[in-house]
């Protein structure tokens, strides 16, 4: 069963390709405008499958800054369909539903889904603590602090999400915030080992925290949880190096790169070809030296 690939310890880091069906993707990628929007998410899927993708995340509303709510109904109409249609033709690929609304993760899940991953952690909608309970799926619980109504849009670097005062201690903090999203978890009737976390890069967060955050991968492991990144052509590549969203493919890589070092279990990227080749060279590099340095021993 495809969600069985997060069941076991982790042996590399999985890469989970971003298939936006909306018409609003802040990357300028998603397929919402295509005229057959099924075709073009399957043909899309097929091509990631072939660069060595391990999970599809399939959006419906897109988390953008500024960008318009959507209905669940709309939402699950938009979703639905294709998940189906990607279950029929890639049998062996895992599928993540990219959502914070209970009843859109239930019908992606009946159509096919193996994952919910929610931006809000349970925050937005319980009831989604209820679906991921019932149906023992993984859940992708991500620690965010953005308000709607509150950003900063670029007309070319895009939109960021203005990042609240946290103190002193930011990463203690954020990884104070997400046990306690874990706790909820837990008490709510989901399993430990299908809990995975994600600090939620650009959610409330300053581009220097934001860095902080992938640089301190390991900090966020240590509380017991596989960790994704989610970085892929984000707002703060672009204030630090002033980027458009179509120009960070290569600072993305820089992030997987790095990702992959810090032990992240997952990353979650737009390009998914030159991101697994990134990916399995540096675990490539990575076993060397720890061959290196036991034969030294």
């Amino acid at each position: 069963m495809p969600r069985s690939i997060l069941n076991s310890p982790q042996m590399r880091c999985l890469v989970m390709g971003i298939v936006n069906i909306t018409p609003d993707s802040f990357s300028g990628d998603g397929l919402g405008r295509e005229r057959d929007i099924i075709a073009a998410a399957v043909a899309q899927s097929i091509k990631f499958c072939e660069a060595g993708v391990d999970i599809l995340d399939i959006g419906g509303e897109s988390t953008r800054p500024g960008a318009a709510y959507i209905p669940a109904e709309e939402e699950a109409a938009r979703i639905a369909p294709v998940i189906a249609a990607l279950r029929r033709e890639l049998t062996d690929v895992a599928i993540s539903i990219d959502t914070y609304k209970a009843s859109v993760a239930q019908a992606a899940l009946e159509a096919g889904a193996d994952i919910i991953n929610d931006v809000w952690a349970f925050q937005a909608d319980p009831k989604m603590a209820i679906v991921a309970r019932e149906t023992d799926c993984p859940v992708i619980l991500m620690h965010n602090r953005s308000k709607p109504g509150h950003a900063e849009i670029d007309r070319v670097l895009g939109g960021s999400y203005t990042a609240p005062d946290y103190g002193d201690g930011f990463l203690r903090i954020v990884c104070q915030e997400m046990s306690d999203l874990v706790q909820n978890a837990l008490d709510a009737g989901i399993r430990s080992e299908r809990i995975i976390l994600d600090p939620g890069v650009g959610f409330g967060k300053t581009p220097s925290q934001n860095m902080a955050l992938i640089e301190g991968i390991d900090i966020v492991r240590a509380l017991g949880y596989p960790v994704l990144l989610g970085a892929s052509r984000k707002s703060f590549m672009g204030r630090v190096l002033n980027l458009p969203a179509d120009d960070r493919r290569d600072t993305t890589l820089a992030t997987t790169a790095l990702a992959v070092q810090r032990g992240a279990a997952i990353v979650r990227v737009h390009d998914v070809e030159e991101n697994v080749k990134v990916v399995r060279m540096t675990e490539a590099m990575l076993q060397a030296g720890k061959a290196a340095r036991a034969e030294g021993a």
